[in-house]
């Protein structure tokens, strides 16, 4: 056995690209669920929200964690407590112009 477990800190991602632009947490976005989701889907698409946090899973995809602004539990979100704090894949996400939001694109 070589002591590796998938139950160990993986290191930070910094940034995910979204359409040319790298998100970080922090940045503002609008959510964008893919079609043929389930209801929380609907009830989250078009929302603005914050990205909390970018995760990679055990089969390496990306998962950006993110808090709705006009949540009114957005503190337990913060917190990371269940029902306040929901996850997308990059491709579900749509960053908020860069004159309304602090979304970073390279020169």
């Amino acid at each position: 056995m070589s002591g590796w477990s998938p139950w160990e800190h993986s290191p930070a991602i910094e940034s995910v690209r979204v359409l040319g632009v790298d998100l970080r947490c922090g940045d503002r976005v609008i959510l964008r669920p893919n079609i043929g989701g389930d209801i929380m889907d609907l009830a989250l698409a078009g929302r603005i929200a914050v990205i909390e946090s970018i995760e990679r899973d055990f089969e390496d995809r990306t998962h950006i964690a993110v808090i709705v602004e006009d949540d009114p539990g957005r503190d337990l979100g913060v917190l990371r407590q269940p029902g306040h704090r929901f996850f997308f894949s990059p491709e579900e996400l749509e960053p908020l112009a860069l004159d309304h939001g602090s979304a970073h694109r390279d020169q």
